[in-house]
């Protein structure tokens, strides 16, 4: 078990939410946050501490990427014309990582960096092994032929706590997915509200 994969809980109580919208996550049973401190009263955050929450929760929920790795996605978002937190989240959503968790080849989002890394998956007939390989509007995400009977790939398909979202198809007869179009906000199914706007207000600040 990855370091990050462990910490995955410690960061559903941290945030006090359960942001993947797993049943096991022990937000369920207790609310407060993880460590010694973790039961002491939350005060009310200020702007700045709501805004660094948004930022943690969004870059959480993608598997707990690293500050440079999110500055850098941040950066480009930021680049391109148009909203920037509507950018991010479609950045943020064509990851590789992200369409095979999307695509419910694997049940969680780190189980998918883990699944990508390890050589399982294929974009348009190539082998791919870097999860946060940008995918392209029409690219073909599929499962490599010897991968296709591994038991956690077949129990993530059954898996009835999410649904495949409209802006990828996915044929779980053929173990293949393709990335329909770049979603925004309102498309992607977060167990609970992300707020990119908030995650562009903490940096134009810091």
């Amino acid at each position: 078990m990855t370091k990050r994969t462990s910490a995955k809980y410690k960061i559903d109580r941290r945030m006090g939410e359960n942001i993947w919208g797993r049943p096991k996550s022990p937000v369920n049973r207790r609310e407060y946050g993880p460590g010694q401190h973790g039961q002491r009263r939350k005060g009310k955050l200020s702007d700045f501490g709501t805004q660094l929450r948004a930022k943690q929760k969004l870059k959480g929920y993608y598997g707990d990427l690293t500050e440079k790795q999110f500055r850098r996605i941040y950066g480009e978002a930021e680049r391109v014309k148009g909203d920037t937190g509507e950018n991010l989240i479609g950045l943020l959503e064509r990851r590789l990582d992200a369409v095979v968790y999307r695509a419910k080849f694997v049940p969680t989002v780190f189980a998918a960096r883990q699944f990508v890394n390890h050589g399982h998956v294929l974009v348009n007939g190539k082998p791919v092994n870097i999860p946060s390989y940008r995918v392209k509007e029409g690219d073909v995400v599929e499962v490599r032929e010897k991968s296709r009977q591994m038991t956690a790939l077949l129990e993530a398909v059954q898996l009835a706590e999410r649904d495949v979202p409209d802006y990828i198809e996915a044929d779980h007869s053929k173990m293949t997915a393709k990335f329909v179009r770049t979603p925004g906000l309102s498309d992607v199914p977060y167990p609970v509200m992300m707020e990119p706007n908030l995650v562009v207000e903490f940096y134009a600040k810091n």
